[in-house]
């Protein structure tokens, strides 16, 4: 049987680190002018993968 092949945009997307999932935050990319600085801070903290999609995340980085 061949390799599991990883999907690769969500390996650039996704960390796995310790049990938790590490993925990058939505809303920072452009037009941060009218954001305050407050929401912006925010936006750069860690989030990690809620763990009802947690499975969905593991399975298309092969690690499930």
């Amino acid at each position: 049987m061949p390799k599991m092949k990883t999907n690769r945009g969500a390996s650039k997307r996704f960390k796995v680190k310790k049990n938790l999932i590490k993925r990058g935050s939505a809303f920072k990319s452009h037009i941060l002018t009218k954001k305050s600085p407050k929401r912006k801070a925010n936006l750069n903290a860690p989030k990690h993968v809620h763990h009802t999609n947690a499975h969905s995340v593991m399975s298309l980085l092969c690690k499930a």
